[in-house]
């Protein structure tokens, strides 16, 4: 396996590093001390080209492989993951859908407006009570005439309450189950669809987070992404680059941690010297800079599969795994040597373990991801309930 980077990859991160330090880390801060959604900060990640990497350029994209597209997404991830979740739902689950499962019309009239950050989206998939089990939803499609109704409920739905257009999962026939599911393109100025703010969230405070309404929302045939029935299908593919690019992301979270470490602890002294002489402190840095790098092969492991069009389900869930697990411990290590000052926002340290812990949860949680490698391993599905005879 060829781990060297080309020189077009290698440009992509050094500019998407550059951006990062003059546009997305000196904003972090106050955008997430006041909760705000910076929306000149989102646009200018379409003006980079960021929010539609993958896309095609025909339809405003950049046309890049998913090594690049990780590359990119670690660097933002750096510096906020507020700032990321807008790349990673814009390009991966928004256009990455749309781009896969559109018709050409559907193509042409949302993906340039999202690739250039002039439109946003969000992916209506989560419900109050269906998460890890998307075949339980209870949003429901039923068919009328020249088109669909639409009635339910979505929570935690990153850009919700900025969204032109909500990728919105519900169920056509229950009796199918994940068979009977169906993904509309959904206007949000559409009548009976709502949002509204979610509030006292642990991390990601600067990244909007929406719960949706449908009260019988109208919407035509054309608003079809693929057909009915595909609709799993469409999640799940969507999620999976998701991951990827959460993964990628949590190495960003990691390669900060180490950095903001190291620099720390060369200029604080104690006992009159400075603390990185102590081997404690240079033992800790040693295992985030370990879990980093580790991080950092899996992702590009799969990314490099994702280009070769090979399967990569299993290693995509590997890279997601270990990198959010790694990016809460080396947030932690971080706070650790960095003492009481990585216990207040002077330092970046404990944003990033606020933002870090909700990625072992989102797109897949932790356990989820261990049963996906377990399956794999074994040829076995534990998802599937074990019920009890008699």
């Amino acid at each position: 396996m060829d781990l060297d980077l080309t020189d077009e990859q290698r440009l992509i991160s050094e500019t998407a590093r550059e951006f990062t330090d003059n546009e997305i880390i000196p904003r972090a801060r106050e955008n997430d001390r006041a909760a705000r959604f910076d929306i000149d900060l989102a646009r200018r990640l379409g003006d980079m080209g960021y929010l539609g990497s993958t896309v095609d350029e025909e339809y405003g994209g950049q046309g890049l492989d998913y090594v690049s597209y990780g590359l990119i997404v670690e660097q933002v991830g750096r510096g906020d993951s507020s700032a990321r979740t807008v790349v990673s739902v814009q390009t991966s689950l928004v256009c990455g859908a749309i781009s896969r499962w559109g018709s050409e019309e559907q193509k042409q009239r949302w993906l340039p407006r999202l690739c250039a950050g002039e439109a946003f989206g969000c992916f209506g998939l989560t419900e109050p009570d269906a998460g890890s089990d998307p075949s339980s939803m209870r949003t429901r499609a039923q068919k009328v005439d020249g088109g669909w109704r639409i009635t339910g409920q979505k929570m935690w739905i990153s850009l919700g309450n900025v969204a032109d257009v909500a990728l919105i999962f519900a169920q056509t026939n229950p009796d199918e189950r994940h068979r009977g599911i169906a993904c509309f393109l959904v206007p949000t100025d559409s009548e009976g669809f709502s949002s509204g703010e979610i509030h006292g969230k642990l991390g990601l405070r600067a990244s909007d987070t929406a719960s949706l309404g449908l009260d019988d929302v109208e919407v035509g045939d054309d608003a079809l992404l693929g057909e009915v029935g595909d609709g799993f299908k469409i999640a799940m593919t969507a999620l999976e680059a998701g991951r990827y690019s959460v993964a990628a992301g949590c190495v960003g979270i990691c390669d900060g941690c180490v950095q903001a470490s190291v620099e720390y602890a060369k200029e604080r002294e104690q006992f009159g010297v400075p603390i990185a002489s102590f081997q404690l402190v240079q033992e800790m840095i040693a295992e985030m800079i370990v879990r980093r790098d580790a991080a950092r092969l899996l992702v590009l492991r799969a990314g490099m599969l994702k280009d070769q069009g090979k399967p990569n389900t299993p290693e995509t869930s590997i890279a997601k795994l270990y990198a959010t697990e790694s990016a809460v411990e080396c947030a932690n290590l971080a706070i650790q040597v960095h003492g009481g000052s990585g216990y207040v926002d002077d330092y970046p340290v404990e944003r990033y373990l606020r933002d870090a812990r909700v990625t072992t949860l989102y797109e897949g949680t932790s356990q989820i991801h261990k049963l996906i490698i377990g399956r794999a391993a074994t040829g076995i599905n534990a998802m599937t309930p074990v019920r009890g005879s008699g």
